[in-house]
């Protein structure tokens, strides 16, 4: 029991470091990036140190080659004149030369080899920040629409209406005026088949009384007599 509460527990501690992980991203994706990017200014340091390196030795080198070259002169030319002492002399001068030139080419092609790592690091570093950089920009645009969606039409507050429930009261608000004008027409309709002007035209049409209106024979015996009156004389 005890060990499924500490799994339980350990589970829990996961999930929410999970869901702050994810509710912080941006800010946590923004920092490292900037430590990432203090990285590389390190190794870009580090790269200028190794050339500044790699020159000084060469410069070394270039020297150390120049008194080796002019001791050599020297030193023949003392065995020419006799001076097997003084060719000596220049000859252990030329040795030590030597170890030293030796040493500046080692020097050299180590500071060659570094510095090619770390020109292929600070790139390759380079690349991936901007590519990095690319998709930052894309997740916050993606994170902007997101909040302007809680914060819009799409996600309103408690106390606020939509456009769907403002289109679905006024479709109610329709629905009752056609049914309340139905009404008032029924309403007329009744009125005028059961009023006083309903009856009368209905004992008229029994001949109790005159007619309400005309019939096609009235209108009819109308036509007939305007035919048979004499036409009026000037």
């Amino acid at each position: 029991m005890f060990k499924t509460v500490i799994t339980l527990l350990r589970g829990s501690v996961a999930v929410a470091e999970e869901e702050f992980e994810s509710r912080q991203a941006l800010l946590i994706l923004d920092q490292q990036m900037r430590d990432a990017a203090t990285a590389v200014e390190r190794a870009k340091r580090t790269l200028a140190l190794a050339i500044a390196g790699d020159q000084q030795e060469g410069r070394r080198l270039d020297a150390t080659n120049a008194r080796i070259a002019d001791l050599e002169v020297r030193a023949t030319a003392a065995l020419d004149g006799g001076r097997e002492d003084l060719a000596r002399e220049a000859a252990a001068a030329i040795a030590s030369l030597e170890a030293d030139r030796d040493a500046a080419m080692t020097a050299r092609a180590l500071f060659a080899g570094e510095i090619a790592r770390l020109r292929r690091h600070v790139a390759g570093a380079e690349a991936r920040i901007t590519e990095l950089d690319r998709g930052r920009r894309v997740a916050r645009a993606a994170e902007s629409v997101h909040a302007l969606r809680r914060g819009g039409i799409e996600a309103a507050r408690p106390y606020e209406s939509t456009l769907p429930e403002a289109e679905a009261t006024l479709k109610r608000l329709r629905e009752r005026q056609l049914e309340a004008e139905a009404a008032d027409q029924a309403l007329s309709e009744i009125d005028v088949a059961s009023g006083p002007l309903a009856t009368a035209e209905k004992l008229a049409e029994q001949g109790f009384g005159p007619r309400m209106k005309s019939t096609a024979d009235d209108v009819l015996a109308r036509l007939h007599a305007k035919r048979t009156q004499p036409a009026s004389t000037t």
